[in-house]
């Protein structure tokens, strides 16, 4: 039960803290994301941009968005200095809350459409469960980061309480069923279908994938709704899977 590798240098405090008071706030929102969608991700968004702040220095860096949708996550990152562009497959995300989002565009998190080491940041909140070759998107973050660049990845893992998403927990039957359902109760199928929108991603190949690939450090990786004291669980097989809830992976890319 190794730790994850961890970056040599200490890891920077300033900017964010990760209390109990926060998961609760937190975790709290998620029962308004349907009736209340800004208040909900205006709030994470905050949150996970100071999150992200905490190793790097956002002001003036040209950071990628991977998976922008309504573009939450570009407005507050622009908000705190960077320079952001946003990119996602699908227009009608783009628009779905019909918010302005400068410096945005359609393309695949599979094929990023920038040139290798081009960014400071590359960052992707809550995507790569819904994409089919995550590993495939995963590399092509670290593909366009800069040597020395950060690359900040989070997902909702499968076998979390909301690993199934609006079909959860009755995912933990089996995705199939739990899609079948979702459908007979409510008359429609789920927006997150299983094997078509939404893919089983565990915590333990995140892991296996950052400590193999050989462009980067591991600075983090740690459950982003838990309090400080809560990281351990990160490093314990089994129970990982069911109690991060949702993984967070820094990653420094190798270089100068």
């Amino acid at each position: 039960m190794a730790a994850p590798p961890r970056w040599d240098e200490a890891r920077p405090e300033h900017g964010h803290r990760a209390t109990l008071a926060r998961s609760v706030r937190l975790l709290s929102a998620f029962r308004r994301e349907q009736s209340e969608p800004e208040y909900f991700y205006e709030l994470m968004a905050r949150d996970t941009v100071a999150q992200l702040g905490s190793y790097t220095d956002l002001a003036g860096a040209t950071v990628v968005d991977v998976g922008t949708g309504s573009g939450f996550f570009a407005r507050a990152l622009t908000s705190a200095g960077a320079r952001c562009t946003g990119i996602d497959h699908d227009l009608s995300e783009l628009t779905a809350h019909a918010v302005d989002v400068p410096n945005t565009l359609v393309g695949s998190a599979l094929a990023l459409p920038f040139q290798t080491g081009s960014v400071d940041v590359c960052f992707s909140s809550n995507v790569l469960e819904h994409v089919p070759e995550p590993w495939r998107m995963a590399d092509e973050m670290v593909r366009v980061t800069k040597p020395g660049g950060t690359v900040f990845l989070s997902f909702t893992n499968w076998l979390s309480p909301w690993g199934g998403h609006e079909t959860s927990p009755w995912h933990y039957l089996g995705g199939d069923r739990a899609a079948r359902r979702y459908e007979r109760r409510n008359g429609f199928p789920p927006k997150n279908r299983f094997g078509l929108g939404l893919h089983p991603v565990s915590v333990s190949s995140a892991l296996r994938w950052a400590r193999a690939n050989d462009q980067v450090t591991v600075l983090d990786a740690l459950p982003r709704y838990h309090p400080r004291w809560a990281e351990p669980i990160v490093r314990v097989p089994g129970l990982r899977e069911i109690a991060t809830w949702n993984l967070v992976l820094v990653l420094k890319k190798h270089g100068s």
